[in-house]
């Protein structure tokens, strides 16, 4: 499994030889200007909830690419009526996929679209494929739905918000961590507006104290499980 960072919460995940974007936010943030949409591939395309940091490229991406769009039922009905394919779920649900298992979780956030329509309520997925389980938490506080996760799933990585303000900061990141039973995180949505900047030597240090490790991925830079 090769996990790249995109900027901002978007990622690329490459299970086999399936690829999957999740929240694909990059031609709108100029941290990620050295990512071109148009060579990115995707045989699905993950969206946590409707905010357009986002879903901003979402629409572009699965016209050219065909790509299947997983997500809640209000936003894959919206882009099922721009006739673009989609996987509905809802929270709580799991669907076996050709790339693996996803459940689709709880967050704690709101979810609209650029528009004001409503966005139904936001998630996040466990993945488990190919030998490998991720929890991609989208943007959430801390919640005590998290400690649920590893009853049924053992991690071998978080991606977890970490910018505050909107989401978890580092402080709620590391108890998040502990409900998740998972130490080993990759953090995102952060910095890319001032709101969510972050002191990257403070956030490193305080999850090395509790034994953790955090990630931070330089944009287009790419780990392997």
């Amino acid at each position: 499994m090769k996990i790249t960072f995109y900027g901002h919460a978007s990622l690329g995940i490459k299970i086999d030889d399936v690829n999957i974007l999740v929240d694909p936010f990059i031609s709108g943030n100029p941290k990620a200007s050295n990512i071109n949409i148009d060579s990115l591939e995707a045989d699905y395309i993950l969206v946590t909830h409707a905010h357009q940091d986002h879903i901003l490229d979402v629409e572009a991406i699965a016209k050219r690419t065909n790509a299947v769009i997983i997500s809640n039922y209000e936003i894959v009905t919206h882009y099922g009526s721009l006739g673009l394919e989609g996987h509905p779920m809802n929270h709580g649900g799991t669907w076996d996929f050709d790339f693996g298992t996803v459940k689709y979780v709880n967050a704690i956030h709101t979810s609209s679209f650029p528009d004001g329509t409503y966005g139904g309520q936001p998630g996040g997925f466990v993945i488990e494929g190919e030998h490998k389980n991720i929890y991609i938490a989208g943007d959430t506080a801390l919640t005590f739905d998290m400690k649920l996760i590893p009853m049924q799933t053992k991690l071998d990585l978080a991606i977890l918000p970490i910018g505050d303000n909107f989401t978890m900061g580092i402080d709620d990141a590391i108890l998040a961590s502990d409900f998740i039973e998972c130490d080993k995180i990759l953090g995102y949505h952060y910095d890319t507006f001032g709101y969510i900047e972050i002191d990257h030597k403070v956030a490193k240090r305080k999850f090395f104290e509790k034994n953790k490790d955090l990630m931070l991925l330089e944009i287009g830079e790419s780990i392997e499980l």
